[in-house]
């Protein structure tokens, strides 16, 4: 059943066909193609063509991503397309995406989380072993300050190398080469690429919280285009939109980003939501850690809202209740007061100071 204002019956929007515009990695388009496919599913009447381009964090592969400084690494070339209206809906990473986006724009859809954990993948002469049995001084690749900072704490015996490149990329300098004993990934993008065989160990929240929104596909849409904002809108999962609002929330209020060590786990059982939130040192030795809960129940509202449209940190969820969310953008502000209070802005200062001299 096509939403209202939908081109119900035709095989296009406004006489054409729905553009969705993607990066061009396996995984981005692994990504993107199922988002088209449950739109698909949900509109068989419509006919979407996927358009692939390159990103500049795609381009530079020889600098650590928390060196470059740019906060839409992965996004920009999208959005611009997205701008120009030569697309008309663009699939990411959520995690990629920055909590505050250029005016304009809205993520119109989060679609259900994958397992947000990050996960071990070892060398293949290192298989069936954990990172606590590894050597000593042995060499652990990633491109991630949050995960590194957790794990230099947890496993003080270990090293942590940077290690660059799409996910084909950073298995084959793995397997390949002998630098690295074990590399840390996200553990959804390992599942969507049909490599879950190749996850050795999965890092618990207590081993390493995850980043802000990992796990979770966003569609990013022009926030005036009604008709694409409505289709996109039945994407919506309930849960992980409020579990990532809250989570964004936290990062924002924080002025987190790649270039500093911010760590998120978020629960929602029995329409209560729990935010853990951490900020670490660079090698992990000073950090801040805090869990706070609030009500998520809240029936719809029925009737339209003048403020409809309203976005709660870039996400525009019409079918999710409006209290709900705001609930959720609250408790990441007053989790984020919390850590500020307790010092968190000298830590992150340090930490942005030092990966900036370095």
């Amino acid at each position: 059943m096509a939403e209202p204002g939908m081109a119900a019956g035709k095989n296009c929007v406004g006489g054409r066909a729905v553009r969705v515009g993607t990066r061009r990695s396996q995984l981005a388009r692994i990504q993107t193609d199922s988002v088209v496919e449950m739109l698909r599913e949900l509109y068989p009447d419509l006919h979407f063509e996927i358009i692939a381009m390159s990103t500049t964090g795609d381009k530079i592969l020889d600098t650590a991503l928390s060196k470059i400084g740019e906060k839409s690494l992965f996004t920009k070339e999208l959005e611009n397309a997205l701008e120009r209206n030569e697309v008309d809906l663009v699939v990411h990473s959520l995690k990629d995406l920055p909590t505050s986006l250029p005016p304009g724009f809205t993520i119109g859809a989060v679609c259900k989380r994958e397992n947000p954990l990050d996960a071990v993948v070892f060398h293949p002469k290192n298989c069936g072993k954990m990172l606590n049995l590894l050597p000593e001084k042995s060499v652990i690749g990633t491109s991630s300050l949050r995960r590194a900072a957790q794990l230099k704490k947890k496993f003080p015996q270990l090293e942590f190398r940077d290690i660059r490149g799409n996910l084909n990329t950073r298995l084959k300098k793995l397997d390949e080469k002998e630098d690295f004993s074990a590399i840390i990934l996200a553990a959804a993008g390992l599942k969507r690429m049909g490599w879950e065989n190749r996850i050795g160990q999965l890092l618990s929240p207590e081993d390493c919280l995850y980043a802000v929104g990992q796990g979770a596909l966003a569609v990013e849409v022009r926030a005036k285009d009604q008709e694409i904002l409505n289709m996109v809108s039945a994407l919506h999962d309930a849960d992980t939109v409020l579990r990532c609002i809250a989570e964004r929330a936290f990062m924002k209020h924080l002025e987190g980003g790649c270039s500093v060590p911010v760590a998120v786990n978020t629960v929602l059982k029995d329409g209560q939501l729990y935010l853990t939130g951490a900020v670490y040192s660079l090698d992990g030795s000073d950090s801040l850690k805090e869990t706070m809960q609030t009500s998520v129940s809240y029936p719809q509202q029925t009737e339209d809202r003048p403020n409809d449209d309203v976005q709660h940190v870039g996400i525009t969820a019409k079918n999710v209740p409006s209290q709900a969310q705001e609930a959720a953008e609250n408790l990441g502000v007053d989790l984020a007061s919390l850590l500020l209070s307790k010092g968190a802005k000298h830590i992150l200062s340090v930490a942005r100071q030092l990966n900036d001299a370095h």
